[in-house]
């Protein structure tokens, strides 16, 4: 059997000719701009490859651009996270210590108000481990003239008083335990009543007759009848009364905010016989109704008022 080139010879070598001399031709024949025709011909039959091979290597370039381009984007992604993580940090420290300093500041300018107060500060250091009492316990004991049942309160209120005193530390009574008791009055109506602990969070007031009208929200302070709370100071504010009997039921929240205490004041005496109403009212708080200033020897030392000096401490 003949071959394919063998039986079609003749049409090859006929197509041969007449493709070298279209060569030639178009090797001859110019365009315009002085180009030849084969070579217009060459760039137009090689362009479409080099367009291809152009845009694969422009395609791989691009791609291992943008791979590096990523993964540098993403370290410094990384980087600028926890940049922003240390920064978030530190404004949290920064507002920490600035909080912290405004409450000490407080507290100093408290002190600063009441120089005829003998009165020592104290930091909380802990508290009861049990649901039973409502304890606390303070970094200051006897050595530094605490005794039993002195009042110990806040720029904001009562907190309660002395249970127990030892050489560096001293236990405090919440007025929210059960076996607490606050000689108190209703700022409006002036009706003496007994604050007394619930074991949770909230206090009631006892003694007050179903007739007497007290409002929610209405401000209790203390009546300095329990020879233990000076007058005067901030107690809780009225957050529910009902009917009972044989008295009114009359529950309120403890102004001081027993839950986050950290620094308190303890006075370093017991009020004694009669004594002036406490000039520390809660912040946004008034004294109770009634107080005058122009009371007669108002302002002047007494021998039992408060602005006496600090009895030693019991030996």
């Amino acid at each position: 059997m003949q071959s394919l080139a063998q039986r079609h010879r003749n049409f090859l070598l006929l197509a041969a000719v007449l493709f070298a001399q279209l060569l030639m031709v178009a090797f001859q024949i110019k365009r315009s701009g002085d180009v030849r025709l084969i070579r217009l011909w060459a760039v137009t039959l090689i362009t479409p490859f080099e367009r291809l091979a152009h845009g694969g290597v422009s395609g791989i370039r691009s791609v291992w651009r943008n791979y590096v381009d990523l993964h540098d984007a993403s370290r410094e992604n990384e980087r600028l996270k926890s940049e922003l993580g240390e920064l978030k940090l530190k404004l949290q420290r920064a507002e920490v210590r600035a909080a912290e300093a405004d409450h000490l500041a407080g507290l100093l300018n408290f002190r600063t108000e009441h120089p005829e107060w003998p009165m020592v500060a104290a930091r909380v250091i802990g508290s009861s481990a049990v649901d039973v009492t409502r304890t606390i316990f303070l970094n200051r004991g006897q050595k530094d003239g605490i005794q039993k049942n002195f009042a110990v309160f806040t720029p904001d209120g009562v907190v309660g008083k002395v249970l127990e005193v030892f050489p560096g530390t001293a236990q405090i009574l919440l007025i929210t335990d059960k076996e607490s008791g606050v000689g108190s009055l209703l700022a409006a109506s002036r009706t003496v009543g007994v604050v007394k602990g619930t074991g949770g969070p909230i206090c009631r007031m006892d003694y007050v007759l179903n007739d007497q009208d007290v409002a929610m929200g209405e401000v209790i302070f203390t009546s300095g009848q329990d020879r233990i709370f000076p007058k005067g100071l901030p107690v809780g504010r009225v957050t529910a009364t009902r009917s009972g009997f044989p008295f009114k039921t009359i529950e309120l929240q403890p102004i001081a905010g027993l839950d986050r205490l950290e620094e308190v004041f303890v006075l370093l005496e017991r009020p004694e016989g009669s004594e002036p109403e406490a000039r520390i009212p809660a912040k946004g708080l008034s004294l109770p109704a009634g107080r005058s200033d122009q009371e007669p020897g108002a302002g002047k030392p007494r021998q039992n008022e408060l602005a006496g000096k600090p009895k030693p401490p019991a030996r």
